[in-house]
């Protein structure tokens, strides 16, 4: 029988559709640049969307970063799915949007051009992996962060003029706002100030007043909780006795923008009288007296933190924090951080003595006495429980429970402490 053999029509390839990404930027979180920002990010989400051969790929974007930074977020998940192969073609508004910096524009291209990446610049008509792409994306680069310094020196030379008058640039602290170049006091928010300088002459701690705080419902000049920092930020702003010292930072150049200290590179100018203060300069004196006292009065001898067995090893079971060693009047002991830090409406946990906890790891180590070494080598994290339990997490994955007693009040009572209350009863008395 003769074979018959026909030849196979060939299917026709479908086009592979290029995978597409914009990348939009502002350097401000103003109202206006938003707005501009959201019609960047919807410009290139239709573009991409109704160019055929193209396939959506998404649009990443920066909003109040400059481009002289390489560190935007958004900037970097695009670098990030560029390394992951998954981008063929990047469309940008121009190449002062990409990046300010020469440097930076030129390494970023380099890589993507590589990875087999195109980017593509609207304004200048320019695609990175063109034969001349690279020379004109140096000329032009340079234009862009020569324009960059140009605005950078621009307003260093408005907020310099504005300090030689005495004008604050402007101001976001807590009591104040800033009208037509003066501070003008928001009397709500001055009872807090006044609240937080008199509370902390009266021996409270910036911890204890962040609580009150807290409690009454009382927010930051931002919005947000209060903290101990933003506690001692009050404190230690001369601001609040009406008078200003300006210029105490600068931006050491315009690629970078990091803030340097003011320590004699630059003129400083202290205004008298420059607004209605909050405080007196007589408080603000004793405020910072007190906190360089309790500061000397604290301070380890040698700077350094001091990590003790149980250092980052029990775990709180009601908030998930860490316990920090404490010292009361009956010994050490451990307590969760979010306890100490903001009391039991916070955090319903029990503080356990360092001695019982060191007994209860010597009974799950099965050693004699409480082995530091073993604990390192074989317990992964303590879990403390509200309920007096105590769970001992294995490194090979074990998990050892233990119970401990809480002891009664008047077990906890030192010798010292019973005489103390006697001689207050005595004093009573007569």
């Amino acid at each position: 029988m003769e074979k018959k053999i026909h030849l196979v029509a060939r299917q026709p390839q479908k086009p592979k559709l290029l995978r597409v990404v914009g990348y939009a930027r502002v350097s401000s979180g103003k109202e206006a640049m938003l707005h501009s920002l959201a019609a960047q990010v919807d410009y290139y989400q239709n573009l991409i969307c109704n160019t055929p051969g193209w396939q959506y790929c998404g649009v990443f974007s920066d909003e109040a970063f400059t481009g002289t930074k390489e560190e935007r977020p958004g900037f970097q998940k695009l670098l990030e799915k560029c390394r992951n192969h998954e981008v063929d073609i990047i469309i940008t508004k121009s190449i002062s949007r990409f990046a300010r910096n020469t440097v930076t524009l030129l390494e970023t291209v380099r890589e993507l051009k590589l990875l087999g990446v195109d980017v593509f610049f609207e304004k200048e008509n320019l695609h990175s992996t063109s034969g001349d792409g690279e020379l004109m994306l140096s000329i032009l680069a340079s234009f862009a962060q020569e324009e960059s310094k140009s605005v950078s020196d621009n307003m260093k030379w408005r907020i310099q003029t504005n300090f030689k008058e005495g004008m604050p640039w402007n101001a976001t602290l807590l009591g104040y706002r800033y009208d037509n170049g003066v501070l003008m006091v928001v009397p709500t928010e001055a009872e807090v100030v006044r609240f937080i300088f008199e509370s902390y002459l009266d021996g409270a701690g910036t911890q204890k007043i962040a609580n009150e705080l807290n409690a009454k419902g009382k927010i930051t000049r931002k919005g947000c909780t209060w903290h101990k920092s933003s506690v001692m930020k009050i404190l230690c702003n001369y601001t609040y006795t009406g008078n200003l010292i300006l210029q105490t930072t600068y931006l050491s150049d315009h690629i970078t923008k990091k803030p340097c200290k003011n320590n004699g590179e630059l003129p400083k100018y202290h205004v008298e009288d420059a607004h209605e203060p909050i405080i007196s300069m007589e408080q603000y004196l004793a405020v910072q007296a007190e906190i360089n006292r309790r500061t000397e009065q604290y301070q380890r001898c040698n700077g350094q933190k001091t990590i003790y067995p149980f250092t980052g090893k029990l775990v709180c079971e009601s908030c998930g924090k860490h316990y920090q060693r404490k010292k009361t009047a009956t010994g050490y002991v451990w307590i969760c951080s979010t306890f100490n830090r903001e009391g039991k409406s916070a955090c319903p946990s029990r503080q356990i003595p360092e001695k019982v906890l060191e007994q209860l790891s010597a009974d799950v180590l099965k050693t004699v006495e409480f082995d530091v070494e073993q604990l390192e080598k074989q317990i992964e994290y303590i879990d403390i429980c509200q309920d007096c339990t105590v769970k001992f997490h294995i490194c090979d994955g074990r998990v050892e429970t233990r119970t401990w007693q809480i002891r009664s009040r008047a077990e906890s009572w030192t010798h010292e402490m019973r005489e103390e209350a006697r001689r207050k009863s005595c004093r009573k008395s007569q």
